[in-house]
Order: structure tokens, then C-alpha cells, then sequence
């Protein structure tokens, strides 16, 4: 096989290029545009996957909004616009490599249509097609899938989510059981590929188009590196599915990967969004006796309970005392564990001054919103408390969403209550102003509806 990635071809029967429905993001903080999108073949290491539903998540929404550059690991190109967001979704994966040329392939095309030719008369080189049968369901469904070289492990039809976490299974942070983040392939907010940084999207006129956390789900197909990509049971609901590849992992995985919250233990947990209501999901199975959510919003008292909050408290209520004042009276001397999913610095130290001395765990999931540092006073670090970073809820994909799929196979873990609403890819915006109005935990975005 050459090294060279076959040119996009244009053809009846779907080819290399293929020409498909995408909400693009054409300015920061402006209604998608839903538009026909070139979606290239995938390079070496990289799969392409049909999309069958996504949901929306307050990442794809904070960094829709963003107008200026934040420092650190983010180099997306906010002025440049022009970018396919979404990195929640499930998809499918029908396999065709590419061993044999461009011009064999366009005279596949070409003539294909007639089947009494193809039946008589097409035939493939043993050395470039060792088994041209499983092409027929290619021809059938008019859908070519398509995998670049050196990727293994995938067949056709799996069941598949994308992540924004990288697990390459290789270097020294993906073999230990202490890190979740791949030093091979390190997060970072790009607006290409993670090996080359270059696009495989391009628009109706030939432009070319921004990725998103490597994932770009808002587009019928989409191409992800395979170290981006988990194989997951054919038995999950596809919108259940969407929910691990970021907010229901993050969540849960912190209680359980990162925290590991003790059976009868106290936690507290600032902020009732989706990832928040996660983590009183996963602290409810890891066996916590109280879990305490913190939320501004007095509707996210009645809501909490559902994910196994037992007891709320709202800061605007609370007359002169502080948040950190009243969960240490609950808890006798302080939560065990404390988690901050909002993403502000105040509220990172109200969680800090919320955790037990000798052993509280205070773990930062929220991403500081506003580039604002975080400071806590050395004296109380000395008395034992501790602070966790944590991102993707300490979760290794390829290792730990196959372990959530199957505790809620077996009715352990519950993610269906997290689905709020759903809607087609061309009402995607609609999505948005449930997620801005705080109407919605999550919205299914469906591809073929």
C-alpha cells in the first residue's frame, strides 16, 4: 500500500469524499448554519464513522461563545471561525480500506451501476482486494466507510464512540493506573487532526473547515483518530451511548476512577449541571450516605433527588452564613470528598473550605471560565486536605466506557434520566437555547431525523 492517502473522489456510488449534512459554527456565539460538507478520506491512523446521534455539551457552547484566545493548551482558532463542533456521539463503523488505486476505485464507481457488467465482468486483483464479497453491502447501502492504514482491532459495523481523551495504550501515562492523560497524543483544543493537524472537512465551496476536540460530531460523518475512538456493546441506546463519550464518564468516573468515594462517606458537590448530577450519580453507586448538591437554581433541588442528592442547599438562601459553613455543621467537620463542576474560582475555594481536615478530597472538574487562578492557603494544605485535577474524570476510554456500558446494561448505573429532550441535526439550535436557558441536562441530536 502507498503511504499517499487517496485523492477525494466525486461519483455516484459514495467514494472517498463524501458529501454530507453538518451544523457549522460561521461566527462565535451565532446560530449554526446546517450545510453540505465534504468529509475526506482518513489518513493513516484515523477512522471514518457515520454519525447516528449526538448531544450537545457545555463545552461545545462555552467555546462556541469564545471570542478570544485562551492561554495554556488551547490553540483554537476563535477568529477564524468556521468549525464543526460536537464531541458527544455515537456512531458506526462500516470498514473498506484502501489497498488498491484511485483509478481502480473511480472505475468501480463508474461502472457498478450496471450490475449485469459488474456481475459479468468486474473483477478485482487477489494482491489489491483479498475478499471483494463484502463489498456487495457497500454497493447496496450506497455507504462507503472507509479506515486509514495501521488501524486494527475495528469491524464492520461496530458500535462506536468518539472521546476527546486520547488513550494510545502505549506510552508510560496510558500503561499506568495512575493517569488517564495520554502523553503521546496530549489534549489539547486544536482545530485539526491531532497527528498533523490538518483538516478533513472542507465546505460546498472548497474551504476548509475547523475540527473540534478532535471529534466534530456535528456532521453526518466524521473522521477521528483511532486512539479517539472505543468500541462499545451493540446493546446500548445509541443517546445512552452519546452520554459516555464525555459528560456521563466525566461525572461518574470521578466518584468512582478518580475520587473512589468510600461506601457512608459525605460528599458535596458544587454545581447540579449534567456532569454534576454524574457525580451524585456515581457517588450513589460508589455507596456515599450523603451527598450534598449546591446549585443556585432551587428547581435543581427537586431534580438532584432523582440522581441521588439527599440533601440541597441553594446560596442565596442561607442569610449570613457561608456554603463551607453550612456543610461542615452537616457533615460534623467537613465533606469527604468535595467536587467542582461549574468551572469559577470562588466556588473551587468554597469547595476547598467545605472538605474534612486530615483526609478531604477536593477534585476540580469545571474548567476556570474566565482564565482566573485558584489559590488556597498553605496552612490548611499542611492539615491534610488535598486538591485533585481532574479531567475526563480520570476515566482511560478504551479501558473504563466498555465497564460503564456494562454496569448499565445491568441496570447499576442509570444514565436514561440525563435525556431531556432530542432533535434533528437541522434544529440543532434549538438545542442551544434549551441548554442556555437551563431547560435541558441533554439534548439528543439525531443525524436521520
Amino acid at each position: 500500500m502507498e503511504d499517499k492517502c487517496p485523492e477525494p473522489i466525486h461519483c455516484k456510488v459514495p467514494a472517498a469524499a463524501r458529501r454530507r449534512a453538518a451544523a457549522v459554527c460561521r461566527a462565535a456565539g451565532e446560530p449554526l448554519t446546517v450545510e453540505e460538507v465534504v468529509v475526506d478520506p482518513p489518513r493513516a491512523y484515523e477512522l471514518r464513522i457515520k454519525i447516528v446521534c449526538t448531544s450537545l455539551c457545555h463545552s461545545d457552547v462555552t467555546f462556541w461563545r469564545m471570542k478570544v484566545r485562551i492561554a495554556g493548551p488551547i490553540s483554537f482558532p476563535i477568529a477564524r471561525v468556521r468549525v464543526i463542533f460536537g464531541h458527544e456521539a455515537f456512531g458506526k463503523c462500516s470498514l473498506l480500506r484502501f489497498p488498491f488505486s484511485v483509478l481502480l476505485f473511480e472505475n468501480f464507481c463508474a461502472l457498478a451501476e450496471d450490475s449485469a457488467w459488474f456481475g459479468l465482468h468486474f473483477k478485482f486483483h487477489e494482491k489489491d482486494v483479498p475478499n471483494p464479497d463484502f463489498l456487495w453491502p457497500v454497493i447496496r447501502d450506497r455507504v462507503v466507510e472507509s479506515v486509514g492504514e495501521h488501524v486494527e482491532g475495528f469491524a464492520a459495523g461496530d458500535s462506536v464512540v468518539p472521546t476527546f481523551l486520547s488513550q494510545c495504550s502505549e506510552c508510560t501515562d496510558c500503561k499506568s493506573s495512575r493517569s488517564n492523560v495520554c502523553s503521546k497524543y496530549r489534549f489539547a483544543v486544536r482545530p485539526g487532526m491531532p497527528r498533523d493537524d490538518t483538516t478533513r472537512f472542507r465546505d460546498a465551496g472548497g474551504s476548509p473547515l475547523h475540527h473540534f476536540l478532535g471529534v466534530s460530531s456535528f456532521s453526518e460523518y466524521t473522521v477521528v483518530d483511532v486512539t479517539q475512538v472505543v468500541k462499545v456493546d451493540p446493546a446500548l441506546p445509541p443517546p445512552t451511548a452519546c452520554l459516555l463519550s464525555c459528560g456521563a464518564s466525566t461525572g461518574v468516573g470521578a466518584a468512582w476512577k478518580l475520587a473512589k468515594v468510600e461506601p457512608g462517606s459525605s460528599v458535596a458537590i458544587f454545581g447540579l449541571g449534567a456532569v454534576g448530577l454524574a457525580v451524585a450519580e456515581g457517588a450513589r453507586i460508589c455507596g456515599a450516605s450523603k451527598i450534598i448538591g449546591v446549585d443556585l437554581n432551587p428547581e435543581k433541588d427537586e431534580l438532584g433527588k432523582k440522581f441521588g442528592v439527599t440533601h440541597f442547599i441553594n446560596p442565596k438562601e442561607l442569610g449570613e452564613k457561608t456554603v463551607s459553613q453550612v456543610i461542615i455543621e452537616m457533615t460534623d467537620g467537613g465533606a469527604d470528598y468535595c467536587f467542582e463542576c461549574i468551572g469559577l474560582a470562588a466556588l473551587m475555594s468554597d469547595a476547598f473550605q467545605s472538605s474534612r481536615e486530615g483526609w478531604g478530597k477536593t477534585i476540580i472538574l469545571g474548567v476556570e471560565m474566565h482564565g482566573a487562578p485558584f489559590s488556597i492557603p498553605s496552612r490548611e494544605i499542611l492539615h491534610g486536605k488535598c486538591v485533585m485535577g481532574s479531567l475526563f474524570g480520570g476515566v482511560k476510554p478504551k479501558q473504563d466506557i466498555p465497564i460503564l456500558a456494562e454496569k448499565y446494561l445491568n441496570k447499576e448505573l442509570e444514565l436514561d434520566k440525563f435525556i431531556t429532550h432530542e432533535v434533528a441535526l437541522k434544529d440543532i439550535n434549538t438545542a442551544f437555547d434549551l441548554l442556555l436557558q437551563g431547560k435541558s441536562l441533554r439534548c439528543t441530536i439525531w443525524m436521520d431525523k
